[in-house]
């Protein structure tokens, strides 16, 4: 009569029961029940990958391991809430540090001031379909610091309770602030943002831009509209630099500016025959900071540094189509044709009224020469 052998049992390394193998989860070297693999791992909600749940950088929720976390989510600053990196709003610390904070936590702690710190940074609300959006800085100047005239103006931008201009502090300026947009399509800018009734009720108020000298007009631009890929991106994004290289003397005479003040807050990167290779010259941090022509610095846009401002507003929108033209012929013509194309081919395909009309004003449009308003 045979005897009956006893199963082969182990033990887990969890609860340190006996189990049959068959019933037991490889992980990270032990094995685990059933009860104590579910206890003590958990899944990423992002890559997939099981982790221990100790080591879990998210919450019972959204789980995380450290890599995800690091890559798409923060927490915030005062009320520890998992948020992710593009919801994230932005506030100093009193060293002028930025922290992360959830949009709740943001709101409470808005000032009831209009105009906001430096380092204000909302969530951005998108305007128009993209993927091609610009962020406008204007700087105005001259007629104080008021968060009384910052009202007027937001409450002409932001009508109907739309949250589409914001104010902030800027140290540069000697008796004024900054107009920042959220991101919006030049459609939009032109045809739903009140500009023109911003910018008169900003003249009637006293403030200047051009005519301060220490004004600038900031055009930031989505990556996104560059490509889908970083690849694509960083080919048109090279392109952008060449063409501004290539034409340097032209559009220092679009900006306004003098030389001088370009070497200081916009500075350029220096010509090259590829533009491959003026990218990776700026990509090494050849320069001081953001202060250049295009600023390469944020993450989710680059900024076109290089125009002074103004409260003009054939020239504001003019500034917005110039931006528009560059990233066409950046995105859709190959290196070869960018480097073979001359100033002339490029403002002859410009063909919205308000850019024309300036480059006639800058004598930059074929030989056309046209009588100017002043500028403001």
């Amino acid at each position: 009569m045979k005897e009956n052998k006893k199963e082969a049992t182990f033990t887990c390394g969890g609860c340190l029961e006996e189990f049959p193998l068959e019933q037991l989860h490889e992980f990270d070297g032990r094995n685990l029940c059933s009860e104590c693999f579910e206890d003590e791992t958990i899944v990423c909600s992002v890559c997939g990958e099981r982790i221990w749940s100790y080591d879990n950088a998210g919450t019972e929720d959204t789980p995380l391991c450290q890599r995800c976390y690091d890559n798409y989510y923060t927490s915030c600053d005062r009320c520890g809430t998992l948020i992710r990196l593009e919801e994230a709003c932005y506030a100093p610390d009193d060293e002028e540090e930025e922290y992360p904070m959830c949009q709740s936590c943001y709101t409470r702690m808005e000032r009831d001031n209009a105009i906001q710190d430096y380092y204000y940074k909302p969530a951005p609300n998108f305007f128009g379909t993209g993927p091609r959006f610009f962020g406008v800085e204007l700087e105005i100047d001259e007629a104080g610091e008021s968060d009384h005239n910052a009202w007027e103006l937001l409450n002409i931008a932001n009508e109907e309770g739309e949250k589409r201009l914001y104010c902030k502090h800027d140290g540069s300026l000697s008796d004024g602030f900054e107009l920042v947009t959220h991101p919006m399509t030049l459609s939009y800018h032109m045809e739903e943002m009140p500009w023109q009734k911003i910018l008169h009720r900003a003249v009637k108020m006293g403030y200047t831009s051009h005519q301060a000298g220490t004004c600038g007009l900031h055009i930031h631009v989505s990556r996104n509209a560059f490509g889908t890929t970083e690849a694509e991106q960083d080919a048109a994004i090279a392109r952008v630099l060449y063409f501004f290289e290539k034409n340097w003397e032209e559009l220092l005479k679009f900006s306004r500016r003098t030389q001088r003040q370009l070497d200081r807050w916009a500075a350029r990167y220096g010509y090259k025959e590829q533009p491959r290779d003026i990218l990776e010259h700026a990509k090494k941090g050849c320069h001081a900071g953001r202060y250049t022509c295009v600023n390469l610095q944020n993450r989710s846009t680059i900024e076109f540094r290089i125009f002074r401002g103004t409260l003009k507003y054939n020239t504001f929108i003019a500034t917005l189509q110039m931006v528009d033209r560059i990233c066409d012929v950046a995105i859709f013509l190959s290196d070869e044709e960018i480097k073979a194309m001359p100033w002339s081919t490029f403002v002859a395909g410009c063909q919205t009224p308000e850019l024309v009309q300036y480059l006639k004003e800058r004598r930059l449009y074929v030989n056309d020469v046209v009588s100017a308003e002043e500028e403001i």
